[in-house]
């Protein structure tokens, strides 16, 4: 008994990342106390799945689909091994044609293989998690994806915006290593393609581009060494071409806040603002708080930009 209690522990420590590490947290938006938490690592991925499946206009059905499977096959981990061959978050297998091994590593590329493996299951989205998920991966072990449903559907309820300000990151960035904004766009063009910074372009842009609705590109960018908030916020533009409902384009906003919140560490994001809401890395509630004297409801109908700031470069 106390060898099966040492290894419950030491498993849950390597999902959780380790007591005092940093961990990101997706609450329920049902206010029902529901609540995941996973590593910076984990989120970056879930991120990412979650990104290319809503850049392929699929349903938020599918997404929760992939993040079952990927929870269960690599806990939201980019492994190089497996069974076999298998590698990467959907331990797919070069052997059985899902690509080479370089490609399976590129969690873009090998979520893009499960979805267009996905899609072609007939019906899948009347299907359960668990049997759309096993219709793709054809494992020896077809329930085990079933403990992991409840997880996915949280995680896609966030990630794809339609459960506002749900998702935080604690733990400062590391300033050591900051990155600035050309690396935030390179990664949002990674994961959801080059249409994310069309048509307004997503640049670095002063405090009134910033606020606005939409943005007229700028010439040249800063990185993130030295230099105002300014010079190192990339802007988003939620318009228009996001939705044609408010509430597409809020959905469009939080998701690619949540997104921006989940790559803080890996991208050194300091700040991420939208719809009269802020997050900050570090702050010690690690929650979305109001901004401005508009109030939060107001602000999260107008929508606007979604605004993600890197951290200063610590000289």
């Amino acid at each position: 008994m106390v060898l099966l209690a040492v290894a419950g522990y030491l498993t849950a420590q390597y999902v959780s990342g380790g007591p005092g590490d940093p961990k990101c947290t997706v609450v329920s938006g049902k206010g029902d106390g529901a609540a995941y938490e996973f590593t910076p690592e984990q989120a970056v991925n879930a991120a990412t799945i979650t990104a290319v499946g809503t850049a392929r206009k699929l349903p938020e059905r599918a997404v929760a689909v992939a993040l079952t499977t990927a929870l269960q096959e690599s806990a939201l981990r980019n492994l190089d091994h497996g069974d076999k061959d298998s590698l990467g978050l959907f331990q797919q297998r070069p052997m059985w044609g899902w690509g080479t091994q370089e490609q399976i590593m590129d969690p873009a590329y090998s979520a893009g293989q499960f979805y267009d493996h996905l899609v072609k299951v007939p019906d899948y989205l009347d299907l359960s998690l668990t049997d759309a998920a096993q219709s793709v991966q054809r494992s020896g072990h077809p329930y085990a994806y079933t403990k992991h449903e409840a997880d996915a559907l949280l995680l896609a309820g966030a990630l794809t915006g339609r459960s506002a300000a749900t998702l935080t990151c604690d733990g400062p960035p590391e300033t050591s290593r900051a990155q600035g904004p050309e690396a935030v766009r390179a990664a949002l063009v990674r994961d959801f393609g080059p249409s994310v910074l069309q048509p307004a372009a997503a640049e670095v842009a002063d405090a009134t581009a910033a606020s606005a609705d939409a943005a007229t590109p700028t010439a040249g960018t800063q990185g993130a060494r030295g230099g105002s908030a300014d010079e190192r916020t990339v802007t988003l533009p939620v318009t228009a071409d996001s939705g044609a409902s408010p509430e597409e384009r809020a959905r469009r906003g939080w998701q690619l806040a949540h997104w921006a919140v989940a790559n803080a560490s890996a991208l050194r994001i300091q700040d991420v603002s939208y719809a009269g809401r802020v997050w900050t890395a570090g702050n010690t509630a690690s929650k979305w708080r109001p901004t401005g004297a508009s109030g939060t409801k107001g602000a999260e109908r107008a929508g606007g930009s979604v605004q993600i700031t890197t951290a200063r470069y610590a000289r």
